[in-house]
């Protein structure tokens, strides 16, 4: 089956689930509440991530022989499932910030036990940094489990960092769509390439064609004007398929951050500022990177086009760099950031 079908098949179900969401939720009583955030408009539906969460089994489905003796399909299967419940249910009535998190610690524990963890990082100044030294089994009756204590520990906060940074840049209707369209294209690219194949990327490939089905079928509904919202149970399910997608065959992490570096580099600020003034660090508030852009005059679109092209920019060039490269780019999105931010400081 060719990457191209991969997609075509995804993007049907995408649009065609969401099809039905928008003539349905309005008869089951899911829309949002506009009047809650200020916005002078009529409800619509809501959470239509629930479209792309059935997208997903479907598409999965489709070409189960894919995933044939992959053992993390359960593990991704299993979280996904979870995230998508339990957002619905945020989505509809609110969940307390510590029960999300949980959640979110949990679905990337799934990936853990399913065995999906980064065991080294890159280094570009000399050898790889090994994360697999400490290992701590344990038994629970047929059950056999090796903690892999660093490896583990940071795969789960890259999980939950990603998922929490989708969710966050979905403030602006297309913007998490359009990050994940351009993120999935860029790893997609990176799988296909001939020298990568010393692993097999089978499931890296199909996994990436999936999430870019799925984040342009839903652009279709939410950009440029929003006929539908996709709330935490399409953001966060975004975030949490690209995290683990980032994480198997080899594992192409550095790329991924620097394909999300606003995001990314968004949800480090905005967690290190709660934190110095002592809040919850989910605790919602108007200080991230599009907030501080929509106030400085620019439009929803004109945003989510900044972010997309500036992701699609840095993404090309992390197909071109090495390691070395990558990390001179990203303190250059940084160094971006901040100087953007000054700016908007300084015009306030």
């Amino acid at each position: 089956m060719s990457v191209l079908s991969i997609f075509l098949v995804s993007l049907g179900f995408t649009v065609a689930f969401g099809w039905t969401a928008l003539k349905l939720f309005p008869k089951l009583g899911l829309m949002d509440r506009p009047e809650r955030y200020g916005h002078a408009r009529a409800s619509i539906p809501y959470p239509g991530g629930v479209a792309s969460f059935f997208a997903f089994l479907a598409s999965v489905l489709s070409f189960l022989p894919v995933f044939e003796g992959q053992a993390i399909l359960v593990s991704v299967l299993a979280g996904a499932s979870l995230l998508a419940f339990t957002c619905f249910w945020d989505d509809r009535r609110g969940l307390p910030a510590w029960f999300r998190l949980l959640i979110q610690i949990t679905v990337a524990v799934f990936l853990v036990i399913g065995g999906i963890g980064i065991s080294s990082i890159t280094n570009p100044f000399g050898d790889p940094l090994v994360l697999d030294s400490i290992n701590i089994p344990f038994s629970l009756g047929d059950f056999a489990f090796t903690l892999t204590l660093f490896a583990d520990l940071l795969t789960i906060l890259w999980v939950v960092a990603m998922i929490n940074a989708f969710n966050w840049i979905d403030g602006i209707p297309g913007m998490a769509n359009a990050s994940a369209a351009v993120s999935s294209f860029i790893l997609l690219l990176l799988r296909m390439r001939p020298d990568f194949h010393y692993v097999d990327q089978t499931l890296a490939i199909t996994l990436s064609a999936i999430i870019l089905g799925l984040s342009l079928g839903f652009l279709i509904f939410d950009f440029p004007k929003p006929r539908m919202l996709m709330g935490d149970t399409g953001s966060m399910l975004l975030g949490f398929l690209l995290a683990t997608t980032a994480l198997i065959s080899g594992g192409k992490i550095a790329t991924t951050v620097l394909v999300l570096g606003f995001p990314i580099l968004d949800f480090a600020a905005v967690i290190g500022r709660r934190l110095l003034k002592w809040q919850s660090p989910f605790k919602g508030d108007l200080w991230h990177f599009h907030h501080r852009l929509l106030k400085a005059g620019l439009s929803e679109r004109q945003v989510v086009i900044l972010f997309a092209g500036t992701g699609a920019v840095f993404g090309t060039l992390s197909l071109l760099l090495h390691t070395e490269g990558k990390v001179l780019a990203f303190a250059a999105i940084a160094l971006v950031m901040f100087l953007l931010l000054v700016l908007l400081y300084w015009k306030k």
